[in-house]
């Protein structure tokens, strides 16, 4: 009996230990939760110190066991040497991915903003962080793309500046080229694309392929551009009487010979719209091109300010006084757009929360 009692006093030590451990866990999560409650992005802090804590009660535990020092020795030894092995395999993508992120922003090749294309992936970039980016898709969708994923596969940025919208169409070979390539062009006008250009892609068995591509100068319209170029080339086409043709098109009925396969013209008229697609989609990768071009104001502000300091002679109180005035207010819509952006993530956050 006397030994009984012995060896069960031996384990009160690791009883109160592993009481201690569990009820200060308890507390520190109800506290944290209740402290960050209603804050989306305070669940990754939440988990990463639960996380943190419960290692440290794992150790306490661990050195509270009722055995000797060379067997607790081994125990913690055995953790580390699984808690290296962990960081090790998983450094490597880690790094990699920091690694990528400051390549992205030295190289600066893409933008908030900007429409990009990586692999098969088409949208607008959102926000460019050390370890990922995310695209904003055309049907409004986030997707977040690792940085390390950004740098090995091909990725075109389409031009500030413009860039080249195009669309093919197959017609007879009773329609002369010169003529297509007129009217082909009219339609590239008419969808508001500059230096409009007509290529013959393809002689096929029934139909010739022609591409007609033309400079887009407004790149936050391309959505709706591409679109509004085929609607152009069609209305041109069947205005002109001339039948648009798939390269296997075969009709067996007999028709007379001034019958064309045009549709009726409607009296009704398309609705106008615009930019209203780009709008809907790219509403988030709008806003942070609309802070990215603050940012690039602010620096072209502070390089003006250090050119005025540079300078020989006596400066313009005035215009240093302007320049001052003029970063000031930049700052200020810097901080409501970043706020603005914050707000919105933590109401849709919210509001996903609630539903699920």
């Amino acid at each position: 009996m006397t030994g009984f009692i012995e060896d069960l006093a031996r384990f009160v030590p690791l009883l109160g230990t592993i009481a201690a451990v569990i009820i200060v866990l308890s507390c520190l999560n109800w506290i944290l939760r209740r402290r960050w409650h209603g804050d989306p992005d305070a669940q990754f802090r939440f988990q990463l110190i639960m996380l943190s804590l419960s290692f440290v009660g794992l150790l306490t535990i661990i050195v509270a066991l009722p055995i000797n020092d060379a067997v607790r020795g081994q125990l913690l030894s055995l953790i580390g040497i699984l808690l290296s092995a962990a960081i090790a395999l998983s450094s490597a993508t880690f790094i990699g991915n920091i690694m990528a992120g400051i390549m992205l922003k030295v190289v600066r090749n893409a933008r908030p903003g900007d429409f990009i294309t990586v692999a098969d992936l088409t949208g607008r970039v959102t926000e460019m962080d050390l370890l990922h980016t995310e695209i904003q898709t055309e049907f409004r969708d986030l997707v977040t793309v690792p940085n390390l994923y950004m740098v090995t596969q091909p990725l075109r940025v389409v031009r500030a500046s413009g860039t080249i919208i195009q669309a093919e169409v197959s017609l007879g070979y009773d329609v002369p080229h010169t003529r297509a390539t007129e009217i082909l062009c009219a339609a590239a006008a008419t969808a508001g694309l500059k230096d409009g250009f007509v290529q013959v892609r393809e002689l096929g068995d029934f139909s010739v392929t022609y591409r007609v591509a033309g400079l887009l100068e407004d790149v936050t319209s391309l959505i709706s551009a591409r679109s509004k170029l085929r609607i152009a080339m069609l209305d041109v086409l069947h205005a002109a009487k001339i039948e648009i043709v798939s390269p296997n098109f075969m009709n067996t009925r007999v028709v007379s010979d001034d019958h064309r396969f045009i549709p009726k013209a409607s009296t009704k008229k398309a609705a106008k719209v615009e930019l209203e697609s780009e709008l809907i989609a790219f509403d988030k990768a709008e806003e942070a091109a609309t802070v990215e071009k603050i940012r690039i104001a602010i620096e072209q502000t502070d390089a003006e300010l250090e050119a005025l300091d540079e300078a020989a002679g006596e400066v313009d109180p005035a215009e240093r006084t302007a320049l001052e005035e003029k970063k000031l207010r930049l700052i200020e819509q810097l901080k409501a757009g970043e706020g603005e952006i914050k707000a919105k993530e933590i109401a849709e956050k919210s509001g996903g929360d609630t539903q699920s």
